[in-house]
């Protein structure tokens, strides 16, 4: 995987190498189409290192990706943030999942026509098991690579270890949606009997956790820039840090079932203090290892010619942790295409309809001091310029000095910034481009400001190191309180944009769990954390509450500097916000897929 794994996308279906078997099937994908079991076909697959590498490419290809693509129909081209309280669509278009399916709450088990794929997640249809195949058909037919050398062996052993995250990673992406699911632990044969019951939602997560154990001790640390975006020792470790703290959350940690319809499927069914104290051992192993082999390290401001860190310089940096390859700041990075064409998707979805941010996310955000942004904030008579101020050099035409949080501006565009094109975005309401419904702010995270800035080639970043240092302190927070290295690990992801630190004194774990999902909102906007979050700590409130977007008039159509505000509300409404049921917290499990009789049963209250 030379150049960033520049061929990873393989698709031995085109070569030759697979054999369809139409047997009752485990998922629309189909373990049943597994590959060919000839020895002449075997020979071809595993007769070298790099023959053997296609196979293994085929798994990381068929991981889940983020980014809003041409080629994945997931939400209808939409995004997953959209369903949460940071973000309206209105991409009223057919198959539009959130306003066909999750707006009007017609999202079922028995859907039919072109609601069909545009779910967030659709069991049975998403390529989870298709790299859960490639990943155990690599692992089984390892033994069969000419490796002699001890070089070799290590690098074959390497290599399985790699399989194995690319299988932790795919069931960890069914847990979060779906709950516990059927355990592949093999290469399925063609010709065996599709008889496979599902696992409990423990069951799945200490599976998960097992892979990623057992993966860890054959792979690096961190790896070369010619094997950059393969899977190392710390993709293993923060993935199975990342699975603990998800079932040690609230949601899936009580004596309460979540749902009056869950059960062991759905979460533990009890609570267990030692959830937490799992996941505070694998955050305590990830840091040993980082104090040991150290590399990662988050991606820092650049100071200016006076030697002062901006607002602008941290945003800047910012900037190339999420968006970068081969950064100290990736743990795991997803890539499908070198092509810019492949994400054309991220930019149309937003230019071409009025959705965006809502006030809500945007008021998340605290000044670039790091204090709190009011949330009482008079719009209408703002006492403080809630975005830019007028620079008193005069260097700065537009926007002006920002006076938030540097993450706001990377996550959103908000009136008056620079935004897709080099042009002031059309996020106010008498932009002469400003679409009808627009909430007042646009989604600026991928999308950035310049055609100059997407030149190079895009990824999906699954892990980054701040989300390990916020996962650690949640772990620690919930086993030992806010002090010490709780804090010290929350503190260093906003020091990072410049952001004052939080004082631990007078702080409750109630408090700073508060503080603590406030700074993942804020940190990783758009990345696929948001409707994680809510599910995991049952935050109804956030599904449950009408949201407001802003309502912006610029001094001037094209180039304004200054505005004058009022809240408004969002269109559309949502559902949720008087008819409110839980069972949106996990996914429908298909009627087709529970019908094929294989042993997949359906989740609460669908």
């Amino acid at each position: 995987m030379k150049n960033t794994i520049k061929y990873l996308i393989v698709v031995l279906l085109c070569s030759g190498f697979l054999a369809a078997c139409e047997s009752m099937r485990l998922g629309d994908g189909g373990l049943s189409e597994a590959p060919a079991s000839s020895g002449a076909v075997l020979d071809t697959l595993f007769s070298s290192i790099k023959d053997a590498d296609k196979v293994l490419a085929s798994a990381y290809q068929y991981l889940p990706y983020g980014l809003v693509t041409s080629y994945d129909s997931k939400m209808g081209n939409d995004f997953l943030e959209a369903i949460t309280d940071h973000y309206v669509s209105n991409r009223h278009t057919e198959g539009n999942g959130p306003n066909d399916l999750y707006y009007v709450g017609a999202l079922g088990a028995t859907m039919s026509g072109h609601g069909v794929g545009s779910e967030a997640y659709r069991f049975g249809s998403e390529n989870d098991y298709k790299a859960v195949r490639y990943g155990w058909y690599f692992i089984e037919n390892a033994g069969k690579i000419p490796a002699t050398s001890a070089e070799d062996k290590a690098t074959v052993a390497r290599m399985v270890g790699e399989a194995k995250v690319c299988i932790a990673i795919a069931y960890a992406n069914m847990l979060r949606y779906v709950g516990g699911v059927p355990i592949i632990d093999h290469a399925v044969n063609p010709d065996e009997t599709m008889n496979y019951a599902r696992n409990t939602f423990e069951e799945t997560v200490d599976f998960i956790v097992r892979l990623c154990d057992e993966a860890a001790p054959n792979l690096p640390w961190y790896t070369t820039a010619e094997n950059d975006g393969r899977m190392t020792r710390a993709a293993a470790l923060g993935l199975k840090l990342r699975i603990l703290c998800f079932a040690a959350s609230p949601t899936f940690n009580s004596d309460t079932p979540w749902h009056q319809q869950a059960n062991t499927y759905h979460c533990y069914m009890n609570y267990s203090a030692d959830r937490w104290t799992r996941a505070k051992a694998a955050a305590d192993e990830f840091m040993a290892q980082l104090a040991a082999n150290g590399y990662y390290k988050m991606i820092q401001a650049e100071p200016d010619a006076n030697g002062v860190k901006t607002v602008r310089s941290y945003r800047l940096a910012y900037r190339k942790g999420y968006y970068n390859r081969g950064t100290t700041e990736t743990i795991i990075s997803i890539r499908k295409s070198n092509s810019s064409s492949y994400h054309s998707s991220v930019i149309k979805n937003q230019c071409d309809y009025g959705s965006g941010a809502t006030l809500e996310y945007v008021n998340k955000f605290g000044w670039a001091d790091g204090s709190e942004f009011p949330a009482d904030f008079d719009w209408e008579h703002p006492e403080k310029q809630p975005f830019f101020e007028s620079d008193p050099t005069g260097a700065i035409k537009i926007p002006g000095i920002e006076t938030r949080d540097p993450r706001l501006y990377e996550n959103v565009a908000v009136p008056g910034d620079i935004w897709n094109d080099g042009t002031v975005g059309r996020a106010y309401d008498n932009h002469r481009y400003h679409q009808d419904n627009c909430p007042g702010f646009l989604q600026m995270k991928y999308i950035l400001q310049q055609n100059s800035d997407r030149t190079t080639p895009q990824h999906w970043c699954m892990m980054r190191l701040p989300e390990i240092l916020l996962n650690a302190a949640e772990a620690y927070n919930e086993t030992e309180g806010p002090q010490g290295k709780a804090m010290d690990w929350l503190n260093a992801v906003r020091e990072r944009v410049g952001l004052c630190p939080l004082e631990a004194e007078g702080m409750s774990r109630e408090t700073f769990r508060a503080a603590l999902i406030r700074e993942r909102d804020c940190e990783f906007g758009f990345e696929e954390f948001r409707w994680f979050d809510i599910v995991r700590w049952g935050l109804d409130e956030a599904l449950t509450t009408p949201l407001h977007g802003l309502s912006s008039i610029g001094n001037k159509d094209s180039e304004a500097t200054t505005f004058k505000f009022s809240v408004k509300d969002v269109y559309p409404s949502r559902i949720w916000w008087t008819k409110w049921d839980r069972k949106w917290f996990l996914a429908p499990i298909p009627s087709v897929e529970i019908n094929k009789g294989y042993g997949m049963t359906q989740n609460p209250g669908w």
